[in-house]
């Protein structure tokens, strides 16, 4: 009998991951609670320009200080190199860490080009996994990358190895659908393009005109709707369009439970007073999406654009 569930568990088990590579290959993440979200996957191409903008960065932050030692005479010019290259590695991990830390998944070259870490599973991203993705790079690009300048033609075995590192470490994400690196796949990551803030009409409208329309008596008042930005805006119109689909009974009723525990977090966090059931969750969202979206068009015309739910710390005025 044991044996009969353990075979019955390996056969979901493996369906589920039959399930999830089908996804992958579409761009779709899906989430522990099984609602599938639709992001787009990010290509080596973009991921390389995001990693040579941060490499310029750096370089140029490195380079100032060498050059302002150079000009006070701190260094000598034998030792520039070997400090230029002590302070890239100094410099490099701490930026990637901490810039991924503090922007959720994100480093200038990535907001530039709108792409971040999100959690391979799903969910949030930790700060194990955000360091442990950035130390693999150093195993990965940074040092054997660094030995193939430094190695001449006397270390020929030396600089093949350095060669194929380096060649493995570009192959490993052109042979798996979610374009991970291997430092992505011990941390549990990979990298998604940034959904674009556009705050669609069509879904507003759509409930207004569907024959089981949002509830009105679901009131928001202005300092609710004041702690949101267009990114969580834009992540909630992507988990009601995923209802729109026709989805089979038993994940229906997954997204239902998805959806209600949404719908606490909204209310703690706003102080909702109101409680609401199971049954009105999805009408609760399509309300406040609703308000949230007109609340945020209308203090962008007054030019506050609010990007996300950090937009209070980030604009924060010091006490006097």
């Amino acid at each position: 009998m044991r044996g009969f569930f353990r075979n019955l568990k390996n056969r979901r088990a493996a369906r589920k991951a039959r399930q999830a590579e089908r996804l992958a290959a579409a761009g779709t993440l899906l989430p522990p609670e099984g609602v599938p979200i639709h992001l787009p996957i990010a290509g080596v191409g973009v991921r390389l320009g995001a990693q040579i903008t941060d490499i310029l960065i750096t370089t140029i932050a490195v380079g100032s200080f060498i050059i302002f030692m150079s000009a006070s005479g701190l260094a000598a010019p034998r030792t520039i190199f070997t400090i230029f290259v002590l302070l890239f590695f100094m410099i490099r991990i701490p930026y990637y860490v901490l810039s991924e830390l503090v922007w959720n998944g994100q480093t200038l070259g990535k907001r530039w080009l709108k792409i971040k870490v999100v959690a391979h599973d799903g969910g949030s991203l930790s700060t194990h996994a955000l360091v442990v993705r950035n130390l693999m790079k150093e195993a990965e690009i940074f040092l054997p990358g660094t030995l193939l300048f430094t190695l001449d033609a006397s270390a020929p075995i030396a600089s093949w190895i350095a060669v194929l590192w380096v060649a493995m470490a570009f192959a490993i994400p052109l042979l798996n659908p979610y374009r991970r690196r291997l430092g992505d796949f011990i941390a549990g990551t990979h990298v998604v393009h940034m959904p674009e803030p556009i705050l669609l009409k069509d879904l507003a409208t759509s409930s207004a005109s569907s024959k089981d329309p949002a509830r009105t008596d679901f009131t928001f008042l202005a300092h609710q709707l004041d702690h949101y930005g267009a990114y969580e805006l834009q992540t909630l119109e992507t988990v009601l369009r995923a209802g729109e689909r026709n989805m089979p009974y038993a994940l229906a009723k997954r997204r239902e439970v998805t959806l209600m525990s949404i719908v606490d977090k909204i209310r703690t966090k706003i102080g909702y007073p109101d409680p609401v059931a199971i049954k009105e969750a999805d009408k609760f969202l399509r309300a406040f999406y609703n308000a949230q979206r007109a609340h945020l068009e209308q203090r962008q015309l007054f030019g506050d654009r609010r990007a996300d739910k950090h937009h209070r710390a980030k604009n924060k005025v010091p006490e006097a």
